[in-house]
């Protein structure tokens, strides 16, 4: 069965292989024999790294003969994305420009996983800049989904969650300022957490130059898994604190008891909501009432506002930070996307990016005293399904795009911590929700999506479907 290990989740890899019934060998073999399967058509893995994969393997079997103390993850499989620093690999982020920039120091999340026990195989594709829902770029071309290849594996974490759907690993690293762990779980049928703000500690050493303040602000490392249960492993090996991250806070993983009280919303705010969708949110509602939840539909405040800070922000001062070097370094459909979106979501000025941030202080409270009686909201992941390659390319397409990740925008602009869970089916689709919780609760997220994994059915590995 050591061809097969691929197939299971990391807890149980994990478990395995510390108690000796399977080495860190053989579930790295399986997993690179895995990678070698799919991933050519799929092209979810960009960035292989078989020899350096077996030689830690290596040595965590040997630690382990030793007596040594093993970690959480110890001798477990994972991936990281592209745009994330790990030192001997090129920090590409999907732009043909920076394919030698190879990083000499692994960024936090990076270090949190090898520190964990885990072993990097590889590393996933998005679109180049991280800025589009399609993991598609001229540097490492386009990540297709194992559910449906004609429609998208979601972005900017597209490759991420491409390979833990098809089995190439358990664990997928990933990022998110506005969707980019959630919107490629869903598509792909995964799970995917969003953590708070500050929870993970997220920066590059590479980098030369600060951030835009709103990725600052909006942008968190997070994981994807198959399992809620690998999720929260997950999230315990990245929190791993470092002092550079000014963001960071030392707050535990668990916190005190609440109501479990559910607010339920049937809707994409300022926007249009899949029938799919809909219906996997009121499912979803029935899961956790079945499980004793109290769960009402009502809307928390300031919803449509909320995304229209998130846009005001990304209009006035990510944007113009990006566009320019998009122009002049980005590929034809990342530019494109970038163009459209600047056409129907115009900078509006420095007085509306600044009365942005000043009303994000006041959602933010305005929520975490609604979340008080409520401290649980589910919403869909996405306004509709992953949609067709390329639709931002053109102004409709583009506008339907927007349309649809209205509702992914409110967590980043809040800083709140959002799990994504699959939900349903629509043909080979799933259709999904994600579960809000206040501050750096991401126990109580973690704690709902089991009710309604637990209802679903654990996710498992699937062979890409190539028609």
């Amino acid at each position: 069965m050591t061809s097969e290990l691929w197939r299971l989740d990391a807890t149980d890899q994990a478990r395995l292989i510390r108690t000796g019934r399977a080495s860190a060998r053989e579930v790295v073999q399986s997993s690179l024999g895995r990678l070698d399967a799919v991933n050519p058509y799929l092209n979810a893995v960009v960035q292989q790294m078989a020899e350096e994969a077996l030689a830690a393997a290596d040595a965590a079997d040997a630690k382990r003969a030793r007596g040594d103390e093993l970690p959480a993850l110890h001798g477990v499989p994972v991936t990281i994305k592209v745009n994330v620093d790990q030192v001997g690999y090129a920090t590409t982020n999907g732009v043909v420009a920076f394919k030698d920039a190879v990083a000499k120091e692994d960024a936090p999340v990076v270090a949190n996983l090898r520190a964990a026990g885990a072993v990097i195989i590889g590393r996933t594709n998005l679109p180049a800049f991280s800025m589009r829902v399609f993991s598609d770029n001229a540097l490492h071309g386009r990540t297709l989904n194992p559910r449906d290849p004609t429609v998208s594996a979601g972005g900017s974490s597209g490759g991420a969650g491409s390979s833990v759907a098809s089995g190439i690993g358990a664990i997928a690293h990933g990022n998110d300022i506005g969707g980019s762990v959630r919107i490629p779980a869903m598509y792909n049928g995964v799970v995917g957490l969003r953590p708070s703000l500050g929870r993970v500690p997220a920066f590059n050493p590479s980098q030369p130059v600060a951030r835009p303040f709103g990725a600052q602000m909006m942008s968190v490392q997070g994981p994807h898994t198959r399992t809620v249960r690998d999720c929260r492993l997950a999230l315990a090996a990245m929190a791993r604190g470092d002092a550079r991250d000014t963001r960071w806070v030392d707050v535990p993983l668990q916190g005190r008891a609440v109501p479990k009280r559910v607010a339920l919303v049937v809707g994409n705010p300022g926007g249009t909501l899949h029938p799919a969708q809909a219906a996997a949110v009121r499912m979803a509602g029935q899961h956790l009432a079945a499980a004793g939840y109290d769960v009402e539909e009502v809307s928390p405040p300031d919803l449509n506002d909320i995304v229209e800070c998130w846009l005001a922000i990304g209009a006035n001062e990510l944007f113009p930070a990006l566009l320019p070097r998009m122009r002049q370094l980005g590929d034809a459909g990342g530019i494109a996307s970038m163009e459209l979106w600047n056409q129907l979501v115009p900078p509006s000025g420095i007085d509306a990016f600044l009365a942005a941030i000043a009303n994000r202080d006041l959602y933010i409270w305005r929520w975490l005293e609604f979340m008080q009686a409520r401290p649980l909201v589910v919403l869909p992941t996405m306004g509709s399904l992953a949609p067709v390659h390329d639709l931002d390319i053109t102004l409709d397409g583009q506008r339907q795009v927007l349309d649809q990740i209205r509702v992914s925008l409110i967590a980043p602009v809040l800083g709140l911590p959002s799990l994504a869970v699959p939900v349903g089916w629509h043909g080979r689709l799933r259709p999904g929700v994600q579960i809000m919780a206040p501050r750096f609760r991401e126990d109580l997220c973690l704690a709902a999506g089991e009710v309604i994994e637990a209802a679903e059915g654990i996710v498992t590995p699937i062979d890409p479907v190539k028609d």
